[in-house]
């Protein structure tokens, strides 16, 4: 998480900082993202999103089986989305977000028995380190 963290801090301007590894099955880094949507002008450009594209692209495949996403933000419901249809085994989370968060602030949609693939979390990793990044960002963008 400390990783990711360091990631969130590399954020371009103007995007909220935060920062997603992917990890294959030994433990090696295979896909890196900050969030990129104001730079890039893409409203998928998620820091999930975009180390979950990394990865997918550095293992030649789609199926991100056996591999943990570690974020510095509880994932909205696309990056949730994005996740399930990975087949993302584990998902690490930071901060909680309680306006978008889809993995146990408004919904689990990570958890939920109906999804063929379901995903092992853990929530709350470095969460006030976390939290306090942004929390700096929306400071100073007011």
């Amino acid at each position: 998480m400390r990783e990711a963290l360091d990631l969130a801090r590399t954020t371009p301007a103007g995007d909220v900082p935060v920062g997603a590894l992917v990890f294959d099955a030994s433990g090696r880094v295979v896909g890196r993202g900050v969030n990129r949507r104001e730079a890039d002008g893409d409203p998928t450009a998620h820091a999930e999103v975009e180390a979950i594209r990394a990865a997918a692209r550095e293992l030649g495949t789609w199926r991100l089986d056996g591999c943990e996403l570690v974020v510095t933000l509880e994932p909205c419901t696309m990056c949730a989305g994005t996740i399930l249809g990975a087949r993302v085994a584990s998902l690490v989370f930071g901060a909680w977000e309680p306006k978008t968060g889809a993995v146990g602030s408004l919904f689990d949609a990570l958890r939920d028995p109906h999804h063929l693939h379901t995903v092992e979390v853990r929530a709350g990793v470095l969460a006030e380190e976390n939290a306090a990044l942004l929390g700096a960002f929306f400071r100073d963008l007011r």
